[in-house]
């Protein structure tokens, strides 16, 4: 079976995009597909799968998307602003677009040949100063769109002398905390004298830190003008896949950033089995 795909990023978090209303795979498949394809050096390797498939409501399209693992995530941002960009390309949608996602409906510009702005989900939940049992660390939580994308947030000062190494026991322990229902990401972050902030996300499904995580950008941005930490706007966020921008107008957020066409062809992996 040959299956028609862009390989594309988005600040070097990585995705396998297709096109399934004319693939029509079933979740099943698209869950098999994903653990197949996704993983590196076996396959073509990325950090998610994400399939453009028919809307179900007033969108220009659905958007499914599932992490490296197979688990079905509510929405990404950087992941977001790659299918928008694969919609445009192949003809599915304008510069304009509505694209449904199981955490509600995004809308989504583009501004060039390569950069595209998504009002990222309003956030549904928040909570700020929680106390973490096992080190009495102070977490800032936050759930965008509903269901929500669960966030942790943190303060780290030393996150540019620190090795993720060191930062990623503490890190699985938060994403897994039993507090939360379904887990979360955990965004270490730290402002430098610019008023920039660095940002690390440790994402759950991947179970790693990634390069980037565009709604951990929002999230992270969100609290810090929520807590008055910072009044730039946009906000610039340094991640480990470059650089991205969060943008407050009318009390919405905006995630601003470039996308890359790695390459296109077909799936070939003799392997597959779906």
């Amino acid at each position: 079976m040959e299956i028609p795909f862009y390989k594309m990023q988005g600040a070097a978090n990585d995705f396998i995009v297709i096109n399934n209303m004319k693939l029509g795979l079933s979740g099943g498949q698209l869950v098999s597909l994903t653990k197949q394809v996704c993983r590196q050096r076996f396959s073509v390797g990325s950090d998610a799968l994400m399939a453009l498939d028919f809307p179900q409501n007033d969108g220009d399209f659905r958007m499914r998307f599932y992490n490296a693992d197979g688990t079905e995530a509510e929405m990404c941002g950087n992941g977001v602003r790659c299918i928008a960009r694969y919609a445009y390309e192949t003809g599915v949608a304008g510069e304009q677009m509505t694209i449904e996602t199981k955490a509600g409906n995004v809308y989504c510009w583009r501004l060039s040949q390569r950069q595209y702005k998504v009002q990222i989900n309003e956030p549904s939940v928040e909570k700020f100063d929680l106390s973490f049992p096992e080190n009495s660390l102070s977490l800032d939580y936050v759930e965008l769109g509903n269901p929500g994308v669960p966030h942790l947030v943190m303060n780290y000062p030393k996150l540019q002398e620190d090795s993720l190494a060191e930062i990623k026991p503490p890190a699985k322990k938060m994403r897994s905390w039993e507090a939360l229902d379904r887990g979360a990401n955990v965004n270490f972050y730290a402002i430098d004298e610019n008023d920039e902030v660095i940002l690390r996300t440790f994402e759950r499904g991947v179970e790693d830190f990634t390069l980037a995580c565009g709604t951990g950008a929002v999230v992270t941005a969100y609290v810090l003008k929520k807590k008055q930490l910072t009044q730039e706007n946009p906000v610039t966020l340094h991640v480990l896949g470059g650089v991205l921008e969060v943008e407050e107008k009318d009390q919405h957020f905006y995630l601003i950033g470039d996308t890359n066409i790695v390459t296109k062809g077909y799936i070939c992996d003799e392997d597959l089995s779906i």
